[in-house]
């Protein structure tokens, strides 16, 4: 049975790097695509610090916050220089032409910010967009076509983010992100092994000659990739701001690429011209002693976390051991829940106004908890009633998809940054302009606008919609004060990711590093997930045995958290990827 799962599971995965599946069956299309492919395990130890932190997805980009913060820059200026740093280093996961969400705690005031960095669809776009003649286009070739594309968030983001938290002068922060565009820097066997993976990337006119030699081979471990044209861009937004890229020929370019595409988007400069960085207000919920705290729709990461975690305080799971066939059990059910209630109920607030916290009210945590059996698996959860009533809204269970980044920073003076930012899919669109990649985030919009019983999507596109995320960066408040900031990439695995974590440290009382380095696990309503080649692989029968669709997955996470002690900071990096924590 076990064999049979991962054989099925490696030949459909070998489709779609190759391209070869476009014609998904409805069904088969709605099972999750797991994050990006795994590349090892390396085993990494707790990392502790006196005054400051971070953690970021690639040891360059951990360097350059760090270099931020010995210059007496505050964690957002440590954050943004690492993610402009990220966008050069880890291209598959992030960058200037992607969007994301960021969560700020502000040490002076004692307040949190939260900014929506969500890339917009165009204002072109409307609930016929994806479809060809009549019919809905196939997702696969969605993905890689300049439908996909929505007008990159990024750098406003960042921008705002500095106006409110920063304390070094924005060129600062583009100097280390420069350096190494223009230097180079050595190919990781993460990025060659993606590289290998990735035949539509291969294919790019625009991407093949930065990533493949003329032969069509990656570029090799080792290999100093540098990129003058990106550095080319940086250079003009860190002395003219974010508009240099805006409202530029930056900008012309952007939307030349896109509608050039053999499968045109609608992306226009006007719809960079206009884009905005949105200020929204923190969601934040009480848990055990602690406040859980993210930012609200368009992402549903938060609500979701917050969900299955107090639904699980109905249970007796802390009593088990962390890789129990119990504990295993109890955290997939209560993941089924909250991920109904997202499939229908979460989308961008400014279209879909539904108020999150009737997800979030007591009684009706419980009342949803009640529904857990500890002995057995429900199928299929369904949806609940928050407000008493039927929404009249169909479900939505669009693929999403993961390669996605995630960082945290805590700097001397007790300022906290968690962000994490993405282009969807592994290289987006596959489009590249000017040394970086467009993001496909809105093929996370549910194509069809409608579900198979004609009821509307609340997630179909709209023109200047945000398409409803799963990234889930959050801090941990105790007695009003930051304890915990964690995030991870991995598409709608990004929720169990950041809820098992948070499990392991909060309920569990584990380090950060050995919460993330947890066997990864859970269920958003697919079936239920668990990492291979670990001790978790043992409890597939009995899983099975209590009704659970059981996946053995590779699950390769990406956490990046830190928690800070009465005795100082600890720091977190996932071994499944290559990032690292470093602090003084």
């Amino acid at each position: 049975m076990i064999g049979t799962r991962r054989v099925a599971r490696y030949f459909i995965s070998a489709l779609m790097c190759s391209g070869l599946l476009l014609g998904l069956s409805s069904a088969l299309a709605r099972v999750p695509v797991n994050p990006e492919e795994a590349t090892g395990w390396t085993e990494k130890s707790l990392s502790r610090a006196n005054e400051y932190m971070i953690s970021a997805a690639n040891p360059h980009a951990s360097e350059a916050g760090l270099g931020i913060l010995d210059a007496g820059g505050s964690a957002v200026d440590s954050a943004i220089a690492a993610q402009l740093v990220l966008s050069l280093v880890e291209p598959q996961s992030s960058g200037l032409g992607g969007g994301g969400f960021m969560v700020v705690f502000e040490a002076a005031n004692q307040r949190l910010r939260t900014y929506d960095a969500r890339e917009t669809a165009p204002q072109d776009a409307d609930n016929r967009y994806f479809r060809v003649d009549g019919e809905v286009l196939p997702f696969w070739d969605a993905v890689n076509s300049g439908l996909s594309v929505g007008a990159p968030g990024l750098l406003r983001g960042l921008e705002k983010m500095h106006a409110d938290g920063g304390k070094l002068p924005w060129a600062r922060l583009f100097e280390p992100a420069i350096r190494l565009a223009r230097e180079g820097f050595a190919v990781s066997p993460r990025l060659n092994g993606l590289l290998q993976r990735s035949e539509k990337l291969r294919e790019s006119k625009t991407a093949r000659p930065y990533f493949y030699d003329e032969n069509g081979n990656p570029r090799p471990v080792g290999y100093v990739l540098k990129n003058p044209a990106l550095a080319d861009v940086l250079e003009q937004v860190s002395r003219q701001g974010a508009d240099a890229f805006y409202e530029s020929a930056i900008a012309h370019d952007i939307v030349s690429a896109v509608r050039s595409h053999p499968t045109p988007g609608a992306l226009s400069l006007p719809d960079l011209v206009n884009y905005e960085a949105v200020p929204r207000q923190p969601l934040c919920v009480a848990y055990l002693e602690y406040e859980l705290c993210g930012i609200g729709p368009p992402s549903s990461g938060p609500v979701t976390v917050m969900q299955i975690l107090l639904m699980l305080t109905h249970t007796d799971i802390l009593d088990h051991a962390p890789n129990s066939l119990e504990a295993v059990h109890l955290f997939a059910e209560a993941g089924k829940l909250a991920c109904a209630d997202r499939d229908v109920y979460i989308a961008d607030p400014d279209f879909a106004p539904f108020p999150v916290d009737t997800l979030l009210d007591a009684d009706y945590i419980a009342g949803r908890a009640a529904l857990i059996n500890p002995s057995r698996a429900m199928s299929d959860a369904q949806a609940g009633n928050p407000l008493g009533q039927s929404a009249g809204l169909g479900r939505d269970r669009s693929p999403e998809l993961p390669s996605t980044t995630h960082l945290s920073v805590v700097d001397a003076s007790g300022n906290v940054v968690s962000m994490t930012t993405s282009v969807e899919s592994a290289f987006g669109s596959k489009i590249m302009v000017r040394g970086f990649l467009l993001n496909n985030q809105l093929t996370d919009f549910s194509l069809d606008g409608t579900d198979e019983a004609g009821m509307p999507v609340a997630n179909g596109i709209e023109p200047g919609k945000r398409p409803r995320s799963s990234m889930a960066p959050m801090i941990v408040l105790r007695d009003g004060k930051p304890y915990m900031a964690i995030g991870a990439p991995g598409g709608p695995f990004i929720i169990s990711f950041v809820a098992k974590t948070l499990l392991g440290v909060l309920g569990w009382d584990l380090d950060i590093q050995s919460a993330i380095a947890l066997p990864n696990r859970g269920s958003c309503n697919y079936g239920t997930e668990i990492e291979e080649g670990t001790q978790l692989e043992a409890l597939a029968t009995p899983l099975e045995q209590m009704g659970h669709q059981v996946r053995l997955e590779s699950l390769p996470s990406g956490l990046q958290g830190i928690v800070i002690t009465p005795d100082g900071l600890e720091g977190g990096a996932d071994p499944r990827r290559e990032g690292v924590a470093l602090g003084r």
